[in-house]
């Protein structure tokens, strides 16, 4: 497939952002007053986090992206608008002033991750439900709609978001968490994590087991397709045709945080343009090989992919 033609997609984002903050530093000593390394911070960055990073994967490849969600009326909050903005995202930030910004500050020491601290609160209803009301008035625009849950609250009305879009037309993805996949139900296709799929479905001792106990929770929630990222074992998709499994791309691991946004944006995008499931989910895994090489909530440029592929 052509890339070139992924800047004709138009895909929706909703879910939960937030500010990824790092603190670079160099560690030369253990503190003396408990066994923990002294950081010497020598540089900081912020980086758009959660769906935020979803919608910088899509703007990346080319696509265009509209993304709704809630901030707090604070610092964070405006810092993420401005990255947002800077990305090519059209941005759709609900002020809850009840809240603050969900931040995740995360101390980094000789390229390794030494400390991670997340603030965060849940927004209140009256934003949510404005949010969702934008939601509906643009779903004309948009071929694709993407949902990312991180359990921060944002996605309260998540089933009405899915019966609107599906209703409308629209695929609809969704990144689920938590063990209750129920109210992701009617979505096109849900893309959980080995843990998160273990997690609603229990165990597994071999393919067969897999594949089946993933049709039995197709067919309860209405799925087209359910994708599994499986770390080293790559990533496997299963719907009405059969299964499609992608080995792992072999490239050195740095950073893994991240990887299932880097996912989900690259099947949506391919998806949106007409792309085959084969053919989505093998880019989505090149996608995934390469942006794991880099450090922290990361993007993979279309040229990148695109060499990738190659």
């Amino acid at each position: 497939m052509d890339l070139g033609s992924l800047s004709a997609a138009r895909l929706l984002i909703v879910g939960d952002v937030m500010l990824d903050r790092y603190w670079f530093g160099d560690v030369e000593r253990i503190s003396p007053e408990a066994p923990v390394p002294v950081v010497k911070v020598t540089r900081r960055e912020e980086r758009p986090g959660g769906a935020a990073n979803v919608a910088r994967n899509v703007a990346a490849l080319g696509a265009r992206v509209g993304l709704l969600s809630v901030v707090g009326n604070d610092e964070a909050g405006r810092a993420l608008q401005k990255l947002l903005e800077d990305s090519r995202i059209d941005v759709g930030l609900h002020v809850d002033p009840a809240i603050s910004t969900t931040v995740k500050l995360r101390v980094i020491g000789r390229q390794q991750q030494l400390l991670r601290i997340d603030f965060e609160t849940s927004p209140s209803h009256e934003v949510l439900r404005a949010k969702l009301v934008e939601f509906e008035s643009r779903l004309p625009d948009c071929d694709a709609v993407i949902l990312s849950d991180y359990g921060k609250g944002g996605l309260t009305h998540i089933g009405e978001m899915i019966r609107l879009a599906r209703a409308a037309g629209k695929k609809v993805l969704v990144d689920p968490k938590g063990d209750d996949f129920s109210k992701y139900a009617g979505a096109t296709v849900i893309t959980p994590n080995r843990g998160e799929l273990r997690a609603v479905i229990g165990r597994w001792h071999d393919e067969d087991e897999l594949a089946r106990k993933v049709a039995r929770l197709r067919s309860e929630l209405c799925l087209e397709a359910l994708l599994v990222t499986r770390s080293e074992e790559g990533m496997s998709l299963f719907h009405a045709a059969g299964a499609v499994h992608q080995q792992a791309v072999a490239r050195e691991v740095f950073d893994v945080s991240g990887a299932g946004d880097t996912v989900i944006a690259t099947l949506a995008v391919m998806l949106a343009c007409g792309a085959s499931w084969s053919d989505a989910v093998h880019a989505a895994n090149v996608a995934a090989g390469v942006v794991v090489g880099k450090l922290g909530t990361a993007v993979v440029s279309c040229a990148e992919l695109d060499a990738a592929l190659r």
